[in-house]
């Protein structure tokens, strides 16, 4: 599967969760970051600029995989 084909979810479970994206390529780098509330949601995908997705604070992680729920 390339790049920005598939899709993941993000739901928040408490405020100020930090959702974090960082770049592909030799130097790995934080390019964007969001920061969501209790209950929102966001949906996302891999591109040919972000290889990696950081989530901080407590949310449900929703792919094609599975669901995640962090411990935060």
């Amino acid at each position: 599967m390339s790049a920005g084909q598939d899709f993941f979810v993000i739901k928040a479970k408490e405020d100020g969760v930090n959702v974090m994206g960082l770049t592909r390529g030799t130097d790995t780098r934080f390019h964007h970051s969001e920061k969501l509330d209790k209950g929102e949601v966001m949906v996302a995908q891999f591109t040919e600029h972000t290889s990696a997705v950081k989530v901080r604070g407590k949310a449900i992680i929703q792919t094609s995989h599975g669901e995640i729920d962090t411990e935060a």
